[in-house]
């Protein structure tokens, strides 16, 4: 679920020069939306209750592969997991091969070394960043797409979705799977207790929080055992802050770490993360807290959850659903607030990159590139799609339908996830780089510069200097 500047050596969007109005205005649209529910039709975000019944249509020609095999690995788990292993199932189906999933681990490219040394690596492999199709090239193992899954490629996605699964010019990725990474969700009867209402922007946030807090529950709930998340927040804030340019520059390592926008940002952050009994289980509990728990926690125990807001993406559905709250009535949502000019609009993505090039291999690509695939997940819930041939009226809610048509609207003009077109070193590893350097932040919000310092020697190291 990890998961932007100019693509250069790290793939993001040419044309991404901007912040997309329209996007943000789909954000403030699925808040209005969330408000109001949504007539309690699959309002769970993880079961299929739209359209569940009907077959996928075969709009994408597939090959006869019977006695075929394949692997194909991602870090997904859980939920998320089987989901796509319906996905695959219905791929079996179509062509006659076997697909096996292979669990892989973070950071899946040294998973991908292992299994490359050991003579023995999956036919496709689930990139979740740029950086990583990068070196899965540069590495030699990635094989560029063939025709069919070009072609089916070039019918289903915007030029920018095309252009960050590319390097060297060459189509490398799939972006099957996209995130908008931009949202805020809240508990809405500890919000009704509080007497709060939905912030538009970074001081309304604070002053909501602190109404949280006075009605007697901790305001945010933060998943500091994944590094990751914390990266996610530090990008909104400081995309809004700092701006689309600094955003590309500090994204290509072309500013540093010290720079004093950056310094900017993490004060920004320590008004929330450094704020006494604002974070679950302090610093310390929340250092401990995995992503799913901190969603989780914040939509169960009544009117006493241990929390009344959680951030991250709109894949945060599938967690909620695992808990009795319905999307759109129990659990609502809001963009995250404006703390400089525009609001953020910040998106991530997996991507299917071929590894064992081979006529199932390239199949498999082409049928990830497809509407037929993606609607398969998308029905069943915490799942976001960037393929504009999708029909969105088979997301399970209208929350999810609103952020997937933004998403499909802003065509491409957004920003990729900052970390994940890092080298994997600094942007994309458990226990080191940036998400070391913030998860110490996280514990210690007071020490902004040597914060900054550390994110510089560890970016500078892992660029190259």
């Amino acid at each position: 679920m990890r998961t932007s500047s100019t693509i250069r050596t790290r793939g993001t969007v040419k044309r991404a020069t901007r912040m997309s109005a329209v996007l943000a205005a789909g954000a403030l649209a699925l808040s209005l939306t969330a408000c109001g529910g949504d007539d309690d039709k699959g309002s769970d975000g993880g079961g299929d209750k739209s359209g569940g019944d009907k077959q996928p249509a075969a709009s994408v020609t597939l090959p006869k592969l019977d006695g075929e095999s394949l692997e194909v690995a991602a870090v997904w788990t859980g939920t998320e997991q089987k989901n796509f292993k319906q996905v695959l199932a219905e791929f079996e189906k179509r062509t006659g091969a076997k697909v096996t999933f292979v669990p892989a681990q973070d950071p899946i490219i040294n998973f991908l070394g292992s299994k490359i040394a050991g003579g023995a690596p999956p036919d496709v492999a689930m990139l979740p960043q740029p950086g990583a199709i990068k070196q899965a090239v540069d590495k030699g193992w990635a094989k560029p797409l063939g025709a069919e899954a070009t072609k089916e490629l070039g019918e289903n996605y915007s030029p920018g979705w095309q252009d960050i699964g590319k390097v060297g010019g060459k189509q490398y990725g799939v972006y099957y799977k996209a995130a908008n990474k931009s949202l805020i969700w809240y508990n809405a009867k500890v919000f009704e207790n509080a007497g709060a209402a939905e912030p538009k922007t970074w001081d309304e946030l604070l002053d909501t929080a602190q109404m949280v807090y006075d009605s007697g529950v901790t305001p945010f709930s933060v998943g500091g055992a994944d590094g990751w998340t914390l990266t996610d927040w530090f990008e909104n804030v400081y995309l809004s802050q700092a701006g689309p340019e600094k955003y590309d520059q500090l994204a290509k390592h072309e500013i540093k770490w010290t720079d004093p926008s950056v310094k900017e940002a993490l004060t920004t952050l320590a008004e929330i993360w450094g704020k006494k009994d604002f974070v679950a289980g302090g610093a310390s509990g929340a250092l401990q807290t995995e992503f799913p728990a901190s969603v989780t926690q914040t939509f169960t125990g009544g009117d006493q959850p241990k929390a009344g807001m959680v951030y991250e993406g709109d894949f945060a559905q599938v967690n909620i659903g695992e808990t009795k709250a319905k999307i759109g009535t129990d659990a609502k949502v809001f963009p995250f607030p404006t703390v400089g000019d525009t609001a953020p609009v910040v998106s991530g993505g997996d991507a299917a990159v071929v590894l064992e090039d081979s006529k199932a291999a390239q199949a498999l690509a082409t049928w990830l590139a497809s509407p037929d695939a993606a609607a398969i997940q998308a029905k069943l819930g915490g799942f976001l799609s960037p393929n504009k041939s999708i029909d969105s009226s088979v997301y399970p809610n209208e929350v999810q339908k609103k952020i997937a048509d933004a998403l499909i609207a802003a065509g491409d003009d957004f920003r990729f996830d900052m970390s994940d077109q890092a080298p994997q070193a600094f942007g994309g590893t458990p226990g080191k780089g940036e998400w070391k350097a913030l998860q110490d932040f996280l514990k210690n919000p007071k020490d902004v510069a040597g914060a900054q310092a550390k994110l510089e020697a560890d970016a500078a190291a892992a660029y190259g200097g």
